[in-house]
């Protein structure tokens, strides 16, 4: 079967690692590409291209700034990703609650003993 293209969603998008460390260095601020490209070890035109899918799903945007293109963190657009796994931290938070409470029955079992 054929993998949706990177470009349709957040979640393709975001499931590129190169991509995900452009928006990680992105939450300190705007950058031009070029320093993107140096600080993650590719190339400009692939660093370009990562931003290209970015800005398409709506995580990143830029700015002409004299004669560079600044890009930066469109964190907004990572809400249907924070909806989607806030389902998972409550599962999460319950499984630890559960956890805690089975632990802490068994240090009074042992005191009982």
């Amino acid at each position: 079967m054929a993998r949706a293209a990177t470009t349709s969603d957040v979640f393709n998008a975001i499931a590129e690692p190169q991509r995900r460390d452009i928006l990680v260095l992105l939450r300190a601020g705007e950058r031009p590409v070029t320093e993107l490209a140096n600080e993650l070890g590719m190339t400009q035109p692939r660093a370009s291209k990562h931003l290209r899918v970015l800005k398409e799903v709506g995580l990143v945007r830029d700015r002409t700034a004299g004669k560079q293109r600044l890009y930066g963190l469109e964190a907004s657009g990572l809400r249907p990703v924070h909806e989607w796994t806030g389902g998972f931290a409550r599962f999460w938070n319950e499984s630890f609650d559960r956890l805690d409470a089975y632990v802490q029955d068994l240090k009074q079992a042992r005191q009982e003993e």
